[in-house]
């Protein structure tokens, strides 16, 4: 599926691909990069996620986009925007392989998906959908500017796991973002 190509300064975003099989897999086996996202998954639970997301982009234009680092060609994870049926919002999510953690890759990709989200989607807000136990994504919602709203509720199939709902206003983010100069 062709679709858009975000760039960062360290980032390629874009639609995912079959050929990012091997790498999505992975990360979606690794049981601490899924800590919280429902935990590991097999080989072929891993494929129906990434064509779950991959087909997200058929139906409605926008999705999880796969993350490249420009300097290695390597895949390194997902971010972008997620809004399944019965969802409590608009949601920019991330995942990205343990190797490229504590690298800022997480925020610069978040900033360029809630860019587009914002200006290419039109959407009004954004939420991040967090366990409340996930500090790091927690630390990264802040980051980006968002409020955690206090308690939420996903649905089935991930209705009883805990979740605080963060997130922030186009007009908050455009203002943040004009004051930070970029």
């Amino acid at each position: 599926m062709a679709g858009p190509v975000l760039e960062t300064a360290r980032l390629i975003l874009r639609p995912p691909v079959e050929a990012d099989f091997a790498d999505w897999a992975a990360l979606m086996a690794d049981p601490e990069a899924t800590r919280f996202l429902g935990g590991p998954l097999a080989v072929t639970a891993g494929w129906r996620a990434l064509a779950t997301h991959a087909g997200v982009w058929s139906l409605r234009g926008y999705g999880m986009f796969s993350v490249v680092e420009r300097a290695t060609g390597r895949w390194i994870g997902r971010i972008g925007p997620w809004l399944p049926p019965d969802w409590p919002g608009p949601e920019i999510g991330w995942a990205l392989a343990r190797p490229a953690w504590g690298n800022g890759f997480a925020y610069e990709g978040a900033t360029a998906a809630i860019d587009w989200a914002f200006d290419v989607l039109g959407w009004t807000e954004i939420i991040h959908c967090i366990n409340p136990e996930n500090f790091r994504s927690a630390a990264l919602a802040a980051r980006l500017g968002s409020t955690n709203r206090g308690p939420g509720r996903l649905p089935a199939p991930h209705a009883d796991e805990p979740v605080d709902i963060w997130g922030q206003t186009a007009a908050t983010w455009r203002r943040r973002m004009k004051t930070a100069g970029a």
